[in-house]
């Protein structure tokens, strides 16, 4: 977890994220979200102390596979039916409003 540039001294400033993200924090909860956030990134930074030599890095916890079922044909929606259900239509199609000029 330790980038290039970066000790683990260095920590993430919950006041200066939350006006990025326009949040208006008290200061009490800028104090508990900092010191909530800390406490996570402590528990993060506790996966550098393991040993993960001769172990493959996955994306799931167990083996993922496909699973495909059979491609077979259902009755879809009549065209009737769902156009009834439209505000507006043209040609048998839905009519919406032009949004590109």
């Amino acid at each position: 977890m330790n980038e290039p540039g970066r000790t683990d001294t260095d920590s993430i400033d919950v006041a200066y994220v939350a006006h990025l993200a326009r949040l208006q924090l008290t200061p009490e909860e800028t104090t508990t979200f900092q010191e909530q956030l800390e406490q996570v990134v402590g528990y993060v930074r506790k996966i550098d102390e393991l040993d993960v030599t001769g172990i493959e890095p996955t994306a799931h916890a167990v083996q993922v596979e496909n699973v495909f079922r059979e491609d077979k044909v259902k009755p879809g929606l009549e065209r009737d039916r769902v156009l009834e259900n439209a505000p507006s239509c043209i040609q048998e199609q839905f009519q919406v409003p032009k949004i590109v000029e």
